[in-house]
């Protein structure tokens, strides 16, 4: 029996490798199918480039690389997930390159367990906590402190640059 009073919360998830991973839904935006991203010289590993959205230039970041993970080649469920980052008090629309996304699921509070200090390949700092669902883990993203503010003023100074020959996305409704 479950505690009527005890708070929950929305979250995106999305797959990379084998790990499954958590966005409080209020901060996704969309999801888009993979599109064409325009490279942009000199900028950090994890980031694959901007795409143009609907007229806004969008960073998007390979999610695999800035958690430390090995990288692979896009398959037919790689997507971009359209996130809202707060630097400084102030929105800022990151792509997030996943494997796939897979469902919207809410947590409850009682669910939620602190971040493992050791033995996790991820750094901790950027997780908020582990989600436990059934019998899985979801790993629970604290999205403001995966991208310093430094990291997305060179992603956004870039991205301005590159404005004009970013391609256009296509969204991708959430099953």
């Amino acid at each position: 029996m479950t505690d009527s009073n005890v708070e929950a919360s929305q979250f995106v998830t999305f797959q990379l490798g084998d790990e499954l991973f958590g966005v409080k839904v209020h901060r996704t935006r969309e999801v888009l199918n993979l599109i064409s991203i325009t490279s942009v010289p000199q900028t950090p590993d994890y980031m694959l480039g901007v795409i143009n959205l609907r007229g806004q230039v969008v960073p998007v970041i390979d999610m695999r690389c800035k958690l430390g993970m090995s990288t692979v080649e896009a398959s037919r469920d790689t997507c971009i997930v359209v996130l809202e980052v707060m630097v400084e008090d102030e929105p800022v629309v990151v792509g997030a390159q996943a494997d796939a996304v897979r469902e919207v699921l809410e947590i409850r509070e009682d669910q939620i367990e602190p971040a493992p200090r050791l033995g996790s390949r991820l750094k901790t700092e950027f997780i908020n906590g582990m989600g436990r669902v059934d019998d899985q883990f979801i790993i629970l993203l604290d999205i403001d402190r995966v991208f310093s503010s430094e990291e997305l003023v060179v992603v956004m100074d870039a991205g301005e640059i590159n404005a004009d020959e970013a391609g256009d996305a296509e969204t991708v409704a959430m099953s």
